[in-house]
C-alpha cells in the first residue's frame, strides 16, 4: 500500500531514523523478556548440541595423531555453527513474530522504512544469539575447558562474516515470506541445513569431491570454519581467508537486499502484506 506523498517527502520519513530503529528493538525486547519459553529455546538447543559434540569430542581425542587433533575443533565449530544457524534464525523469527501478529501491512503503512526495519531485526538476531551463546560458552569451559573467548580477534572476525552470511540469507527468506506469506515459513527454519554440509562445519574442505569443492569454495562460512581450524589445529590465523570471506558476504548481502526489495514491491504490487497466511 503506498503512502500519501507529503508523509513520503517529509524529513522524518525520508532520513534514517535510530529511533525508530530502537522502537522496533524495544517491541520485540519486551516480547522476548515476557516469555521464559523463549528465553529458554534461545539456550536449550545449543547447550544440547555442545554437550553432545563435547563428549564426542573427549571420546575421540582419547586416540593419538591427526584424528585427535582434528578432534579438538568439534566444540569450536558447533559454536560457531551456531552463530551462522541462530543469527539467521533471531532475524527470521522476529519476522515471523510480525506475521503471526498480522502487523506487517500496519509496519509497511507506518513511518518505518524497510531498512529500519531491517536494522532492528539485525540488532534483535544479536541479542538473541547472545543469550545463547554466553551461557552455552560458559558450558564449555565448565565441561571440556575449551575458551570460546580465547580466540581473541581472530574470534571477532569469525563472529562478524558468520553474522554477514546470516543475514544476507534472512533478509532474503524475508522478501520470500512478504511474497509468499507463512507457505514459505518452512524456509525460515530450514534454509542454513541446506548450507550444512557444503560449508565444512566439521571436516574440511579436502574431504568433499573435487567438483564439489568449487561449490564449497563459493559460501563465506567456509572460510570461516577453515579458518577455525587453522586457528586451533596450526595455530594460525588465515587472514587471507577472512578477507575473501568478506569478499564474498559483500556480494551475498547484495543480492539478499535486492531480492528483498524485489519481492517487498511484489508483495505491495499483488496485495500479499495484508494476507500473510498460506
Amino acid at each position: 500500500m503506498s503512502m500519501p506523498s507529503p508523509v513520503r517527502r517529509s524529513p522524518s520519513y525520508i532520513a534514517f531514523s535510530p529511533r525508530r530503529v530502537f522502537a522496533m528493538v524495544l517491541r520485540h525486547w519486551y516480547l522476548l523478556r515476557s516469555s521464559w519459553p523463549r528465553v529458554f529455546d534461545l539456550m536449550y538447543w545449543p547447550a544440547v548440541q555442545m554437550l553432545m559434540w563435547g563428549f564426542l569430542q573427549t571420546y575421540v581425542m582419547q586416540s593419538s595423531g591427526t584424528l585427535a587433533r582434528a578432534a579438538a575443533t568439534f566444540v569450536a565449530a558447533v559454536m560457531l555453527w551456531d552463530v551462522l544457524f541462530r543469527g539467521q534464525l533471531g532475524f527470521s523469527i522476529s519476522f515471523l513474530e510480525e506475521m503471526y501478529a498480522r502487523n506487517l501491512g500496519n509496519l509497511m503503512m507506518s513511518p518505518l522504512r524497510p531498512a529500519e526495519f531491517v536494522a532492528a531485526l539485525m540488532i534483535m538476531s544479536i541479542i538473541r544469539l547472545t543469550i545463547g551463546i554466553v551461557p552455552v560458552s560458559l558450558l564449555a569451559i565448565a565441561f571440556f575447558g575449551f575458551n570460546l573467548w580465547s580466540m581473541g580477534l581472530g574470534l571477532a572476525v569469525f563472529f562478524l562474516n558468520l553474522f554477514l552470511t546470516s543475514w544476507a540469507v534472512a533478509i532474503f527468506v524475508a522478501g520470500l515470506l512478504l511474497r509468499n506469506g507463512l507457505g514459505a515459513e518452512t524456509m525460515a527454519w530450514g534454509i542454513m541445513f541446506l548450507l550444512l554440509p557444503l560449508t565444512c562445519v566439521y571436516y574440511p574442505v579436502a574431504v568433499l569431491p573435487d567438483w564439489l569443492q568449487w561449490f564449497s569454495w563459493m559460501l563465506p562460512p567456509t572460510y570461516v570454519f577453515e579458518g577455525m581450524r587453522a586457528l586451533l589445529i596450526d595455530r594460525v590465523f588465515r587472514s587471507d581467508l577472512m578477507v575473501q570471506a568478506f569478499a564474498l558476504n559483500a556480494v551475498l548481502l547484495t543480492i539478499g537486499v535486492t531480492g528483498f526489495m524485489l519481492l517487498l514491491r511484489s508483495a505491495r504490487r499483488e496485495g500479499t502484506l495484508l494476507q500473510g497466511g498460506d
